[in-house]
């Protein structure tokens, strides 16, 4: 059907919807006929997909429903490769030239001779690409990861046969597919290797992130599943808030239990391997039955990526004896390139490297913590049409530099310490360039200085915002005194305030106001709800070089900001609820 809609070699067939085997069928049967897959997340903006159809020359684009279809509608004048628009989830509300219902486009490719496409699939080799992964830069727009069909199928074996997932013919292996398709990590465990191992996959609904994913695991009980931090710390607080609700005998049952469950797993990860009495009786009173209640009763795979986990998390599973399991890696790596494992696993390490490939880390520091480099055949080709990224992302000797600070424990155990990226990851695994977000608040508002997006790790972002102020001519330090333009700026909105102290001790109604509707102007703009700010707090001193927020360069020091505000930033953190 690709190829009667004129699909030429080497051009993108891009595909925005929720998980479905439709979104399989459309990835697959694009490379097959010589495309390239590309998934767009389903929450970008007009813009942002136009983006990505431009970059890859799309023919095809394959949307879910209405609503996605709207967004392409909009910018289809923009994309001048676009061939036809596939509509899959649901029945078309509109007639228009080049737009098919799936039915309508599954029978396109009936009178397309078999040998046309054989020819196509034969003239393909190994080490060209077939996937597009699109990637958060830090700062700008995404970056095309160029993934080979042997990228692919090399690392979906290597990845399966690491973790031990079971070949169908011996044992039939389940997954339940919910996280974004556009995302490597899904599209590693979910199709490739599943294809693989002949895994039997089930589709979740499309809220299943707004909580409807337990059900469907408690239907499917699936044998591995794989979740990003968000989703495990959601199961966590869920049960929480049920554990609270108990009688006080099953609550002093499950503390009893989360116990035994913790020491004796904590054990085992040491290598200690006798199981006590009281370890069976608490998996017969509590363990199972937890398992049960989640649709985790027969998984024995449970892992998590994409983004960093805290160790209570981590230790809240592993004491009813649920070991979470780190993996780490890249887009630029296929996917994964660390693997923890149920026999060989440490709380907060991310596991070894995948058999195969090896890992570098690049000029240590005295404790040992450097960049992490990868090497293997899951390294990728490149960044579509972006040479001079391609080479800033892989050395002369073929490393691949990930960006992440970290260091290997005396087993070999990897453990990541930090990022040299700007790039936030929030608890959900969105990456997010802060510097586009807090340029556009400080063009929205004239009377701010510096702007600090927060957020890594979190469920949404906050930002640190400085007021324009004078500053001392010897040592360069900021002082409290508003600069000209910003005191112009507070009469304007009818303030009379002159110093910074004046505004943040009276909270000036008129300029938090002005702030608020700025911060919601640039929300206005944001390409998805992750990329929105939830909440500010104004500083009472810009940053400066002397108070040891900038460099000399006038470059942000983030560490350094977030180290001197941690106050103000667990503060937008400590109510229990996060804003609508």
């Amino acid at each position: 059907s690709c190829l009667q809609l004129g699909l030429e070699r080497f051009h993108g067939v891009c595909i925005l919807g929720f998980n479905a085997a439709e979104w399989f069928i459309a990835d697959i049967g694009a490379i097959l006929a010589g495309g390239f897959a590309v998934g767009i997340y389903t929450t970008n903006s007009p813009e942002a997909c136009c983006y990505v159809a431009e970059s890859c020359s799309a023919n095809v684009l394959v949307v879910e429903n209405h609503k996605q279809l709207q967004k392409i509608l909009e910018i289809q004048h923009k994309l001048p490769h676009l061939k036809a628009i596939v509509q899959y989830g649901e029945e078309l509300k509109e007639k228009r030239p080049n737009l098919y219902s799936w039915s309508e486009f599954m029978a396109l490719g009936k009178d397309v001779p078999d040998t046309q496409l054989r020819e196509i699939i034969e003239s393909q080799k190994p080490n060209q690409c077939c996937t597009l992964i699109y990637t958060s830069g830090t700062t700008g727009q995404p970056k095309g990861v160029m993934l080979s069909h042997d990228n692919l199928t090399w690392t979906a074996a290597a990845a399966g046969r690491f973790i031990m997932l079971k070949d169908a013919k011996e044992k039939q292996e389940l997954v339940v597919s919910y996280l974004p398709l556009s995302h490597i990590a899904a599209q590693m465990s979910d199709i490739w290797s599943a294809m693989t191992f002949g895994v039997q996959v089930f589709f979740a609904q499309p809220d299943a992130l707004k909580g409807t994913l337990v059900d469907t695991l408690r239907e499917v009980r699936p044998t591995a599943f794989l979740g990003v931090p968000r989703v495990w710390e959601k199961m966590e607080e869920k049960m929480k808030s049920i554990g609270a609700k108990s009688s006080t005998l099953r609550r002093k049952v499950a503390s009893w239990a989360k116990g035994v469950g913790l020491q004796t797993n904590l054990k085992r990860m040491n290598g200690y391997s006798e199981v006590p009495m009281n370890f069976h009786l608490a998996r017969h009173l509590v363990y199972k039955k937890v398992r049960k209640a989640i649709g985790l009763d027969r998984c024995t795979k449970c892992y998590t990526g994409a983004a960093p986990i805290t160790r209570e998390t981590l230790e809240f599973f592993l004491s009813l004896n649920i070991p979470v399991l780190e993996l780490y890696g890249m887009s630029e790596s296929s996917g994964p390139h660390t693997i923890s494992l149920p026999h060989a696993f440490k709380l907060t390490s991310c596991g070894k490297a995948l058999t195969g490939c090896q890992t570098l880390i690049h000029k240590p520091d005295g404790d040992g913590n450097g960049e992490i480099c990868f090497s293997g055949r899951h390294i990728f080709m490149g960044y579509l049409n972006m040479e001079e990224k391609t080479k800033e992302a892989i050395d002369e000797d073929g490393w691949l530099h990930s960006g992440d600070l970290g260091k290997h424990d005396k087993d070999g155990f990897l453990y990541i310490t930090g990022r040299i990226k700007e790039l936030i990851i929030t608890a959900g695994g969105e990456n997010i360039p802060p510097v586009p977000i807090e340029d556009a608040v400080k063009d929205a508002l004239p009377l701010i200085s510096n702007a600090m997006l927060v957020g890594d790790k979190e469920k949404f972002l906050a930002m640190l915002l400085t007021l324009k102020c004078k500053s001392d001519g010897e040592t360069g330090e900021p002082l409290d005194d508003l600069a000209p333009e910003a005191v112009e700026y507070c009469q304007k909105l009818g303030s009379k305030a002159t110093k910074v102290s004046e505004i943040i001790s009276s909270k000036d109604k008129a300029i938090y106001a002005a702030i608020q509707k700025g911060i919601a102007a640039v929300n206005e703009g944001a390409v998805s709800n992750a990329q929105k700010v939830q909440k500010w707090v104004l500083l009472e001193k810009d940053f400066s070089v002397f108070g040891g927020e900038l460099g000399p360069t006038m470059k942000l020091k983030r560490p350094a900001v977030a180290q001197k505000y941690k106050a103000q930033i667990s503060q937008f953190y400590t109510e229990v609820e996060a804003p609508s």
